[in-house]
């Protein structure tokens, strides 16, 4: 009786030993385990964002139409897109408006664009060129924003106009989109070409708008 009351107490022993042993491994790993995971976060949260565009195309053409007649086409040699809505171009953009029988009546062109989705806001820059068809006036500036949503374009930058005749220059201007009206906020000068014959051809304002790509 007493050698079985000793096993007894002695198999009652390993399975306590037993029992404080394997929660307690389990705890160690458990602990190992959720260390891991919070270290894997914080080099996740640390990393630095992706700020670049998701997906880029070359020869982007974009046309816009209104009951199956095309009033606008968007060409540009490269195009960049991003997570927010945002778009870019780089190496310039051109664009063309048309009227109901398909004849040009506007255009728009710059070596480089941003599009910003929140604002529904297009920022140009470098040789930014608009000019209608229609009066035959045409802007020259390097920088202009053009809101699509009120259809104008405006600046703040020094811009020249040139018309068949005359030439204005000036600080700031807001125009209509097809740009038949303008305003320039702040004047600084009129000269008519025609009365002035000996002007040197340097002072002539190269107005060209950017090749579109074949």
């Amino acid at each position: 009786m007493r050698e079985d009351l000793l096993i007894n107490i002695s198999k009652t022993n390993n399975i306590i030993a037993a029992w404080k042993a394997i929660p307690g491994r389990f705890l160690v790993l458990g602990a190992c385990l959720f260390l891991l995971a919070c270290n894997q976060r914080k080099d996740l949260i640390d990393a630095p964002l992706f700020e670049g565009p998701l997906s880029s195309m070359d020869s982007a053409v974009t046309l816009l139409s209104d009951s199956g007649i095309v009033v606008m086409k968007m060409d540009a040699p490269t195009q960049s897109n991003f997570e927010n809505g945002d778009r870019e171009w780089t190496n310039g953009f051109y664009i063309e408006w048309y009227n109901s029988r398909g004849q040009v009546t506007s255009y728009f062109s710059a070596n480089y664009v941003y599009f910003t989705k929140a604002d529904n806001l297009y920022r140009a820059e470098g040789n930014v060129i608009v000019k209608s068809k229609a009066k035959n006036d045409e802007l020259n500036t390097e920088e202009l924003f053009w809101d699509q949503s009120k259809e104008k374009f405006y600046t703040d930058k020094f811009v020249t106009i040139k018309s068949e005749d005359e030439v204005h220059t000036g600080e700031g201007m807001e125009s209509n989109q097809d740009f038949t009206e303008y305003r320039i906020l702040k004047p600084s000068g009129t000269f008519t070409l025609e009365d002035d014959p000996k002007r040197p051809a340097q002072r002539e304002i190269p107005l060209k708008p950017i090749p579109k790509k074949q």
